[in-house]
């Protein structure tokens, strides 16, 4: 009896902190969007080529902000080689426009969040993601993910 009542207790443990891992990414990503963002209306320049450095302070862990104009890659930190290209309409493997998604959440109704399957850095096989989609003006959007 004493076991189980251990077991149980650890995995209720492990529950809460996967729980919290996940509650805290999801405001992280929220977090950094928002600063990104206000970075962007202050100091457009600036705030992308912080965006593009992978130890910037857009970035904290697998967390990192990337910025948009429509469906052109503007700043990334993990994926340099996206920049400049218009990725409306690539799919994720299974199938999804996703950042179709990213630019219809952006017109409206200007933030939310959107799921999909990317890459973690340094690896080639899909996982699945959610990234957080914030308008930034008319223009631009800034997003930031976590992986689930």
């Amino acid at each position: 009896m004493k076991k189980i009542a251990i077991i149980t207790l650890v995995a209720l443990m492990g529950l809460c902190i996967t729980g919290y891992a996940v509650a805290s990414d999801k405001e992280e990503c929220v977090a950094k969007c928002e600063a990104a963002a206000k970075a962007m209306k202050d100091d457009f320049v600036g705030a992308l080529a912080e965006i593009n450095k992978k130890d910037g302070s857009f970035v904290k862990g697998s967390v990192y902000v990337f910025a948009m104009r429509g469906g052109v890659m503007i700043a990334h930190p993990m994926k340099p080689t996206l920049i400049g290209r218009d990725l409306t309409h690539l799919k994720d493997k299974a199938g999804k426009e996703f950042f179709s998604e990213f630019i219809k959440v952006a017109k409206d109704p200007g933030s939310g969040w959107v799921d999909y399957k990317w890459p973690k850095p340094g690896e080639k096989d899909a996982s699945d993601k959610t990234s957080y989609i914030l308008k930034v003006d008319d223009n631009y959007y800034v997003g930031a993910g976590y992986y689930k």
